[in-house]
């Protein structure tokens, strides 16, 4: 098992920037990918971001690309999502979640996740 917890999430502006955090724990020494997905009132769960563990390789949804930045550290066991020029679409319930099979690299769907957060709020107002 894989615990995550995630931190971070607020009300900010448009135009504006947070940082969310995920910690690893249990067997997170057996993680190969976390990811981030957002799910908006109403709205399907979607793909964030997500990172390779070992190599800290990250891809992101062409919503996002540009004005997020998810890296990992490794020795702290946590990943982190940089949120930059933010915009009241990003408003949505943050979800970190994990999977330990490496073939998985590279995936943006949340069935291939079987590890997951409680979820953070962010709020962006416009």
């Amino acid at each position: 098992q894989v615990q995550l917890v995630e931190s971070g999430g607020g009300l900010v502006q448009a135009g504006g920037s947070l940082r969310l955090s995920c910690a690893a724990s249990g067997r997170s020494s057996s993680t190969a990918v976390i990811g981030w997905f957002r799910q908006a009132p109403g709205k399907e769960r979607e793909f964030v971001s997500a990172i390779d563990w070992s190599g800290g390789s990250p891809y992101y949804a062409d919503s996002v690309k540009g004005r997020f930045t998810m890296s990992r550290d490794k020795a702290k066991n946590t990943v982190s999502l940089e949120m930059n020029s933010l915009k009241p679409e990003d408003t949505a319930v943050y979800y970190c979640a994990a999977v330990t099979d490496w073939r998985r690299w590279g995936t943006r769907h949340q069935g291939d996740f079987p590890y997951w957060g409680q979820g953070t709020q962010v709020t962006v107002s416009s």
